[in-house]
């Protein structure tokens, strides 16, 4: 059932709603130009729908669904130019001329994907903003941008996972214009555009839906309240609701994929369930297009039933891999608070270059049980790993990204543990020349009651972490002031070497073929007590031989190159990335005796055989 209003053309518009709880159903419409309000019944069908069909509903009408007597703005509204608690308004989405015809999507293995939030990553903090950057991420290597939740949401400021309104462009960004012209732009320069979409729950101001019917169970509970009804009594709706969504953004936005923020999230008993169905959804409608369409997904419990190839598979494409970060991050930093607790050997960091999952079954201390599921059969190119995101960022006490953790050689180690990884990586923005302005949590709700609900919430969520410390206020300013990105600092000293790091390893993990996620053999192994370890690629003759150092100190070791002859290709510890100087040999052939630099990492490439 296609829910929300069409544009139908000469002036006629389609509102269809669920709204299974109303007795009688209305819609009070305006004209574009404000003009007198109108009022029409709408018509009952089956499954607890109701659908009007309006003349003189041009694009920029603006309404209301007038349910038992109540006005309400549209669960499925595709635009709310005056925010949460106003009007809806009729889109045409025909009339965006759109000039890419020929794009046809980037595989998830050749993505390097930068993760954006449309607000901090300029001052002017829209999505036509962030068009004026696009050349210089393209430089950088970026072939995939990121946005994190754009769907309409309270207030001017805010991460984007209280939005309310799943269909909508948030106003204050610039609304749906602004997205496709965004939109139309990458794919211009041959970048993909993946949205970050929430379906484990509503935001808690300007939720109407559940006026209108059981979107919400009280059966379940999610971090954020109440869960979504994927599998209750009259659930198919609601299903249909958030597959009707998915389609929205890729049919009328051109996006080329959807993040799934926190499956573990949607609870779901169903014996096929809703992931299954609009995985399935989302693939009958890329073979309609003739090109693909991508469902990427955060889960916190190491499960590949999200990813893997079998018959039980959700069927998504790619996995969010915590277990990375919190390998490198604690090595890195030392951490060793909250979740980070279960993480900080260098024998993890190997399992989790050579399997994905640190956990696939064994106890975590941090959880009290066990947990996970083994990976180690899944595709390298079905995990997405990061050095820093948004949410390992932005939930720590103070925001503090790993510049403000961590010594210039420990950024270069992190960008090459990441970019020189078996899997796709993701770039949080400004991390690649080291920004070093916070990502703090940022709202701008109405009403003490649930602002004062959103602090402590906050100080909850920190309780393993605060240290006796206060979070900064939420819904202050200058919390949201503090985390819009410095960027001019990228041409910089070395914020201006780590940038042109980040660009060589891109460029390098191109144009070797064992750098590849899709098909190279991995296999990598360490030095324990030495906090050293090695990893090997291979893909039809190309062959590399990566080592990282996560030591404080220089280590003498024996360099354990395998067979063939060795040529470096790149080496953190150089002086032309600010580095101390290198002892490592230019080219090898054996095993050699050497030293490598403390917080470095070293790339070297299989030469050619001369037969």
């Amino acid at each position: 059932m296609k829910t929300g209003p069409s544009y139908l053309g000469d002036g006629r518009s389609e509102f269809t709603v669920w709204a299974p709880k109303a007795k009688e159903m209305g819609l009070k419409i305006s004209s574009p130009e404000d003009g007198p309000w109108s009022f029409a019944p709408m018509e009952p069908l089956d499954f607890g729908y109701w659908r009007a069909s309006v003349k003189g509903a041009w694009p920029g009408a603006r309404y209301f669904f007038v349910l038992d007597g109540q006005e309400r703005p549209d669960p499925a509204s595709h635009f709310q130019p005056l925010g949460v608690h106003g009007p809806s308004e009729v889109v045409d989405h025909a009339s965006f001329k759109w000039t890419d015809d020929g794009w046809e999507n980037i595989r998830p293995a050749s993505m390097v994907i930068y993760e954006l939030h449309t607000g901090a990553f300029t001052t002017e903090g829209r999505l036509d903003s962030i068009i004026k950057r696009l050349d210089d991420l393209k430089d950088l290597g970026i072939n995939a941008v990121e946005l994190m939740p754009v769907a309409q949401f309270p207030g001017e400021r805010n991460w984007g996972y209280d939005g309310v309104f799943p269909f909508t462009v948030q106003n204050t960004y610039g609304g749906p214009i602004a997205l496709k012209r965004l939109v139309d732009e990458c794919h211009y320069r041959g970048m993909a555009v993946i949205l970050d979409a929430v379906y484990n729950h509503f935001g808690p101001e300007g939720n109407y839906a559940l006026e209108f019917g059981p979107y919400l169970t009280d059966i379940y509970r999610t971090p954020w309240g109440m869960a979504m009804n994927f599998d209750g009594p009259e659930s198919d709706p609601v299903r249909n609701f958030f597959i009707e969504n998915a389609i929205h953004w890729f049919e009328h936005y051109h996006l080329d994929g959807l993040r799934l923020d926190a499956i573990h999230a949607i609870i779901d008993t169903s014996a096929v369930p809703f992931l299954k169905v609009l995985s399935r959804k989302v693939g009958e409608y890329a073979i309609s297009k003739g090109r693909p369409f991508y469902l990427f997904a955060e889960d916190d419990l190491n499960d590949t039933r999200a990813v893997s190839t079998d018959e039980h598979s959700f069927g998504l494409d790619a996995l969010w891999c915590d277990d990375f970060h919190h390998c490198l991050h604690t090595l890195l930093t030392g951490e060793q608070d909250g979740y980070y607790a279960d993480f900080g050997a260098p024998w993890q960091m190997v399992k989790s270059m050579n399997e994905g999952f640190v956990y696939s079954g064994q106890h975590s201390r941090y959880r009290r049980r066990s947990f996970g599921s083994s990976s180690i059969l899944v595709p390298k190119d079905r995990f997405i790993v990061f050095s820093q995101n948004h949410d390992q960022v932005g939930n720590r006490l103070l925001g503090e990204r790993l510049s403000a953790l961590v010594p210039f050689e420990g950024l270069k180690l992190a960008s090459g543990a990441l970019l020189l990884s078996p899997y796709i990586p993701l770039i949080f923005m400004g991390e690649e020349y080291g920004e070093d302005a916070p990502f703090l949590y940022f709202v701008n709700h109405e009403g003490g009651e649930l602002l004062q609900a959103v602090r402590d919430g906050r100080k909850k969520e920190f309780s393993a972490f605060m240290l006796g410390a206060e979070p900064p206020i939420p819904d202050d300013t200058a919390t949201f002031e503090r985390s819009i990105l410095a960027w001019d600092k990228r041409i910089e000293g070395s914020h201006a070497v780590l940038l042109n790091l980040y660009r060589t390893l891109i460029r390098i993990r191109r144009e070797v073929p064992a750098l590849s996620p899709a098909d190279s053999i991995v296999h990598a192994w360490g030095l324990e007590e030495e906090k050293i370890f090695f990893m090997k690629k291979e893909f039809e003759g190309s062959s590399t031989f990566a080592a990282f150092n996560f030591n404080s100190d220089a280590r003498p070791l024996k360099m354990p190159f395998p067979k063939g002859r060795w040529v470096k290709a790149l080496d953190s510890a150089e002086e032309v990335w600010e580095g101390p100087g290198s002892a490592l040999p230019g080219i090898a052939e054996a095993p050699a005796e050497t030293i490598m630099r403390e917080m470095s990492f070293v790339l070297y490439i299989k030469a050619a055989s001369k037969n």
